[in-house]
């Protein structure tokens, strides 16, 4: 059997984790233990995200003609690809707060909603919060001055009843 024939089914793997993909994150992973590495992997299940470490040059086969395609100039040294389908921002926001436990680990840069963004890049849209906060702060931000306009509403009736 071919070597290329070996390594397509892997190909595959990649491109169909890549499918439908809402960011994929590139790290180098160099230097982590085998305990940090296990405590990245749990928080990256825990948030959804797919995190998998593949040869370079299968990655690059996988993200040809692709929107990912861009991540190919990033692609040396000791590679790991996080992938969420759902979140945009949560490979990027997991892999940042465990950064600060583990300093071997590091962006290489990524693909957020189609757009190539480098490693200082990656690291701002880590900052962003997940879309279930955004939300929740939005939502925070309409029943505010409904809440404000019932006490206010409340506070009428209640001196209307202690005048009469």
């Amino acid at each position: 059997m071919a070597k290329v024939e070996l390594k397509q089914p892997i190909v595959d793997e990649i491109s169909s984790l890549l499918d439908g993909a809402q960011a994929m994150v590139i790290v180098d992973y160099r230097g982590l233990t085998v305990e940090e590495d296990t405590k990245l992997r749990k928080a990256l299940r825990d948030g959804g995200v797919t995190y998998k470490v593949y040869k370079n040059t299968l990655i690059k086969r996988a993200t040809a003609g692709t929107e990912f395609e861009a991540v190919a100039e990033i692609l040396e040294g000791p590679t790991a690809i996080a992938v969420s389908k759902e979140d945009a921002t949560a490979p990027a926001r997991i892999i940042a707060e465990n950064i600060k436990a583990m300093p071997n680990l590091e962006f290489k840069g990524g693909v957020v909603g189609g757009v190539y963004y480098d490693a200082k890049m990656i690291q701002v849209i880590a900052n962003i919060p997940s879309r279930e906060v955004l939300l929740g702060r939005l939502l925070g931000s309409i029943q505010s001055p409904i809440a404000n306009f019932a006490r206010v509403i409340k506070q009428i009736a209640e001196k209307d009843e202690a005048v009469a």
